[in-house]
């Protein structure tokens, strides 16, 4: 077992006994989506006694163990996370009917080295111009069919004539399915990650009626920082990005920073340009830490002199109160929204309870999105 797999037990340890289960059963997923990295190919080898209640006992004797029960240690791990996230519901897996004339097409992007399916929305209701096109990146155990369902993205992509693509994140390339945001390999242009989903990219502007002077991409937690490293890696490509419960570029280089940035919050790094940005995040998010979302906004004003900031609070139809920041340049842009949600985990603000991860009770992140997408066109 690599000194990183044991460090992340340890710590998954230390908040069970602390009584913080949720963060406990969070940092065990997030464990998971690299538990076959971290697992290294030596047997595990350990010594257990049995813990006396009345009488003493006899210590067993040290047994060394060999290397087949480490699948039983994985299996374990993934029961105790099976169930999700703090908040999840199971979804059935099916797709949301679609109206008469849209399409919700299975494509597949491919390269010398790797390939991913995606799923692309086609709405009926298609202008004569060139369509929006947004870029939407699920987070970990989900799919693109679960993603499009919780967000209602089609819904509106047909309500304002755009293009929805869902790419999808193999098993093979991370258990959980997660983006493997915290990778240096998948963090930076033209390799790893963001080529593919570049790549991906450009194949609908080649292949359908969008709109390359319209192309957005956003995400949800692994997906969210996903998103705002493929923005930063591409901002020729992307016009504006979203990201839901996500972090920073640069917040991480590999598992135990990962975890320490999930937990505790992590700045990032200086980037040499920026796309205009709109954040959410819950104040009550576990998994997540809510101070991720400000630094992903941080990163987005990079470089941006004189800009005149704004604040106001609300409450959505379900009840939930927020805080919205805007950061406005002189000539009256928004470069960047914070959507702070009081008592909000880690999951979908305004999204429907067909979908993993979702908010009902939130503002409409997906509206709210679309919205200050579709007032960033490429100059």
């Amino acid at each position: 077992m690599t000194k990183s797999f044991k460090t992340a037990m340890m710590h998954a340890t230390e908040l069970t006994r602390a009584g913080k289960l949720q963060q406990a059963t969070a940092l065990i997923q997030s464990l998971l989506g690299q538990g076959a990295e971290l697992l290294d190919s030596d047997a595990i080898e350990g010594t257990f006694s049995q813990v006396a209640t009345q009488a003493p006992v006899q210590k067993p004797k040290p047994r060394k163990i060999s290397a087949t029960p480490r699948a039983g240690l994985a299996d374990t791990l993934r029961r105790i996370a099976a169930g999700g996230m703090p908040g999840s519901r199971p979804v059935s897996g099916t797709t949301d009917p679609i109206p008469p004339g849209a399409q919700f097409l299975s494509l597949r992007h491919t390269t010398a080295t790797a390939s991913r399916n995606y799923r692309l929305y086609l709405p009926a209701n298609q202008p004569e111009a060139l369509m929006p096109l947004i870029i939407m990146l699920h987070g970990c155990t989900q799919s693109p069919e679960d993603f499009a369902a919780g967000t209602n993205m089609n819904a509106l992509a047909e309500e304002f004539g755009c293009l929805v693509a869902y790419p999808a994140q193999p098993s093979g390339a991370n258990a959980q399915k997660c983006w493997n945001w915290f990778r240096a390999e998948d963090q930076g242009r033209d390799h790893g990650e963001p080529a593919l989903i570049a790549g991906l990219t450009k194949d609908i502007l080649k292949n359908h009626k969008a709109d390359p002077a319209r192309v957005y991409i956003a995400g949800l937690s692994a997906g969210g920082a996903a998103a705002a490293i493929i923005a930063a890696a591409y901002p020729d490509l992307y016009q504006a990005a979203g990201v839901h419960s996500g972090l920073a570029v640069g917040a991480a280089q590999d598992m135990p920073s990962a975890f320490s940035a999930m937990l505790s919050g992590a700045a990032g790094k200086p980037l040499p340009r920026a796309v205009p940005t709109i954040v959410f995040h819950g104040l009550a998010d576990p998994t997540v830490h809510p101070g991720n979302g400000a630094a992903v906004v941080a990163q987005a004003l990079t470089a941006q002199p004189d800009l005149r900031r704004t604040t106001e609070t609300g409450t959505s139809a379900g009840g939930r109160t927020y805080r919205l920041t805007r950061h406005n340049a002189a000539d009256g842009r928004i470069l960047a929204e914070h959507w702070e949600i009081t008592g909000a985990g880690h999951a979908w603000a305004g999204g429907r309870p067909s979908g993993s991860y979702t908010d009902p009770a939130g503002p409409d992140a997906s509206r709210e999105m679309l919205r200050f997408f579709l007032n960033h066109p490429k100059a």
